[in-house]
């Protein structure tokens, strides 16, 4: 019986970086219980299977829970899985893991060209499993990149909540209060027809909704590793065909019930600037956010609503303005 010397350590991706050749070897013709005296007194990084070899060929792997039930006189040949999970350096970790699941065995083999390279230990798999579980969370929920931040920021105490929220919706407040003074500057036009007035909140309301579902697809897109470059066309192209949709029915209904129709087209003309606008607010900030090394998930909505907002209101006010006058 003999004992390799140790191989890679790293925690990277790939199977080859979770093997060890610390790990018990036997000839196929050695009896099971020299093999299991060979074994006492060694320090293994993994003593679940024994790797029967023939010189650096892999025949199979004999579990300890086997070797412990044979008798001692049997061949540890006789005793081993013939097809036990074999996987190559290069395999990502996360099939290699669900590979020796799959095949109900405490390790993986990992065979270069039919050379053995090692095994994989039974916590080395358990700890891909439990990385990429919390991954996949992590990806389905579309909040970070990694778990442990998103985790610390829902659990976390009530002065750090405060302490992550209130400086972006201070500038909210700040922004609010910038839309009353550029609603105040067309006082004259909304007291001349105040039908105008009417369909602030909703145009408002409509670019932020479009706004936000482009905010969420972006930080869902960065949880990923999804690139803003990718989605940027389509997401635009989207903002554009929402706004003449929207922009194109609201023309009809309002025109159609107030029987105004200037104030229906400034209503559909700024639906189509606003949505617009609105989704190329949404792609960059979170972009922007993400690149400074804050959480897009706290500050994009509140800053993006800011922007869009006040842009919102100034496109629709000054068209109305224009048309009605």
């Amino acid at each position: 019986m003999t004992v390799l010397d140790p191989a890679m350590n790293g925690q990277l991706r790939t199977a080859a970086q979770h093997a060890s050749r610390r790990v018990p070897t036997a000839h196929p013709d050695e009896p099971a219980g020299h093999v299991l005296d060979s074994m006492r007194g060694r320090d293994y990084d993994s003593a679940a299977a024994v790797a029967v070899l023939d010189g650096d060929r892999l025949l199979g792997l004999a579990t300890i829970e086997r070797l412990l039930a044979a008798p001692p006189t049997a061949p540890v040949g006789e005793l081993m899985d013939t097809r036990p999970p074999i996987v190559a350096s290069s395999t990502v970790q996360e099939q290699a893991a669900w590979k020796a699941v799959h095949h109900n065995e405490p390790t993986l083999a990992v065979v270069d060209d039919g050379r053995f390279t090692g095994l994989v230990p039974a916590t080395a798999l358990l700890e891909v499993l439990l990385a990429e579980h919390d991954e996949d969370m992590v990806r389905l929920g579309g909040f970070l990149r990694s778990a442990s931040p998103a985790q610390m920021t829902t659990v976390e105490p009530v002065h750090r909540r405060l302490w992550h929220r209130l400086p972006w919706l201070g500038v909210g407040l700040i922004g609010a209060l910038l839309a009353a003074g550029i609603v105040g500057n067309f006082e004259a036009d909304l007291a001349a027809n105040v039908l105008i007035a009417f369909f602030v909140p909703g145009v408002v309301y409509l670019a932020d909704a479009i706004g936000t579902q482009t905010e969420a697809l972006v930080i869902r897109g960065l949880s990923l590793g999804v690139g803003v470059r990718r989605i940027v066309g389509r997401e635009i192209a989207t903002g554009v065909l929402l706004g003449l949709l929207l922009g194109g029915v609201s023309l009809l209904i309002v025109g159609t019930i107030w029987q105004d129709w200037n104030v229906a087209l400034a209503v559909a003309l700024s639906l189509l600037a606003a949505a617009s606008i609105a989704t190329v607010i949404a792609l960059v900030l979170p972009w922007v956010i993400s690149k400074l090394g804050r959480d897009p998930a706290f500050g994009s909505g509140p800053l993006a609503t800011v922007i869009q907002d006040l842009l919102t209101v100034t496109i629709y006010l000054a068209t109305a303005s224009a048309l009605v006058a």
